[in-house]
């Protein structure tokens, strides 16, 4: 059991800066692995990045790698975002999501729990 809250959002020009915060609750949170997605108006809940539960293990998908940088402080109960070099075309609402460590993590159906989301806006 774990409850998951996105911050971080917000807007920002082409070419800058955001990071997003996963704050967790639960004591088993630490035995999570954790991803990033993100939802734009029309299309479908894209995968973003994972991280494995003890933090040894990270991917992306392609449009982040170079960019985007996964974390996370197990002890705060925190996984965080780094976006840099942002695109317009990473507007969307960002979720995170948790789940365990094994399975297909680009699908959304393989995690059990989810955030609410934070939008995040890149303006040209």
């Amino acid at each position: 059991q774990v409850q998951l809250v996105e911050s971080g959002g917000g807007l920002v020009q082409a070419g800058g800066s955001l990071r997003l915060s996963c704050l967790a609750s639960g004591r088993t949170f630490s035995g999570y692995a954790v991803s990033w997605f993100r939802q734009a108006p029309g299309k479908e809940r894209q995968f973003v990045a994972r991280i494995t539960s003890d933090g040894g293990i990270t991917n992306y998908h392609d449009s982040a790698k170079g960019r985007f940088t996964i974390s996370r402080d197990n002890a705060q109960k925190t996984v965080f975002l780094q976006m840099n070099s942002l695109k317009p075309e990473d507007t969307a609402v960002y979720y995170c999501a948790a789940g365990g460590n094994g399975g297909a993590y680009y699908l959304p159906i393989k995690w059990g729990y989810w955030g609410q989301g934070t939008q995040v806006t890149v303006s040209s």
